[in-house]
């Protein structure tokens, strides 16, 4: 590819990026009015700043269910799968780290909201 290609190829692809751009602009104009601009999602206004401090318990609860989600996206694969014993040993490995993960959060009160 020599230089001028490439200079043809750049000059292009700034050109139709532009044009999308512009072309955006021109057929879908943001009008602002009361429906975009209003609260949505809970229905009301929030009560201070959004960047105030959550309890950590809503992280951990998060976190919580990502991996027990990851678990089950992670066991998926072994419905229809003929697995040997070392297979199906360590799927029984693996729930049972995960199984005894849950219930040392469960016993240090990771769970309660009290």
């Amino acid at each position: 590819m020599n230089s001028n290609s490439f200079l043809i190829i750049l000059f292009f692809s700034f050109g139709l990026g532009t044009l999308i751009v512009l072309g955006s602009s021109f057929l879908a104009p943001s009008i602002a009015n009361v429906e975009k601009t209003s609260a949505y999602e809970c229905g009301f206004e929030p009560f201070e700043d959004a960047r105030s401090r959550f309890d950590v318990r809503f992280y951990l609860v998060a976190l919580l269910f990502i991996v027990f989600d990851l678990e089950v996206a992670f066991l998926f694969p072994l419905v229809g799968c003929n697995c040997n014993l070392s297979g199906l040993l360590g799927v029984i490995i693996f729930l049972l780290i995960l199984t005894l993960g849950f219930v040392y959060e469960w016993s240090q009160g990771a769970l309660s909201w009290s």
